[in-house]
């Protein structure tokens, strides 16, 4: 089954590309130039991972996948061109799933789309047992968190961090198990996006996110999911 992607990026050379390379891989890549065509495009379509550049000619990325993310969880893949950390941090704040900077190789973009598109689906059908710790409650089937019957809004990374972390409750998890599990290879040493995607988390699911008590951080070691949470 092929995957349905829209790229909302300014260069059409880039985006023609990418729509070569991709389709003998059943990824079926359509393209849009402006932020006004890419929303207009997004809310016609039926697409399943969103690749967004954050330099627009008529607007600015991080303000479309504010967006975006306000009316959608459609997992996004977020272009840097400078590749610099705070335009990630940036993103992966405002709800992108991933990033990846330009210049970029395109079999590393496949391997990403095919990463967030994977999470971004209904979910394992062998693993949708219920998960419940106090008040909060964890559904792999519908994908949803809620707080006493609240849903969380969470994006499909985060909700897969969240869900690895319960699912491992007790047991200390490193940031290079923790992305290995979601992301299926390692972890740029450096790369600090987790801590981003754990502190948005924090905030969807704690009482008081300076004070968690659901996601415990402990230091040079990695995160904690207490098994027993009566809250």
């Amino acid at each position: 089954m092929s995957t349905t992607v829209l790229m909302i990026d300014d260069d059409e050379n880039l985006t023609a590309m990418l729509a070569d390379y991709l389709t003998p891989m059943d990824v079926m890549l359509d393209a849009e130039h402006t932020v006004a065509e890419g929303l207009a495009r997004l809310r016609q379509g039926s697409f399943e991972v969103l690749i967004l550049d954050v330099m627009l000619p008529d607007g600015d990325g991080f303000d479309v996948c504010r967006a975006v993310r306000a009316e959608s969880t459609i997992p996004i893949l977020m272009l840097t061109a400078r590749g610099d950390e705070m335009d990630r941090i940036v993103g992966l704040e405002l709800g992108a799933d991933d990033y990846l900077p330009k210049p970029f190789n395109p079999r590393e973009l496949l391997a990403r789309l095919r990463a967030i598109a994977r999470r971004g689906a209904a979910g394992e059908p062998t693993a949708s047992t219920l998960l419940r710790f106090g008040r909060l409650e964890i559904d792999p089937e519908q994908r949803q968190v809620s707080i006493a019957g609240e849903v969380r809004p969470l994006t499909g990374h985060q909700f897969d961090l969240l869900l690895a972390l319960a699912r491992n409750a007790g047991r200390v998890m490193s940031r290079d198990a923790l992305m290995n599990h979601v992301r299926g290879h390692q972890l740029e040493a450096f790369d600090r996006s987790i801590d981003v995607h754990i502190s948005r988390i924090r905030a969807a699911i704690e009482d008081d996110a300076k004070a968690p008590r659901r996601v415990l951080t402990l230091r040079g070691a990695g995160y904690l999911f207490p098994r027993n949470q009566d809250d």
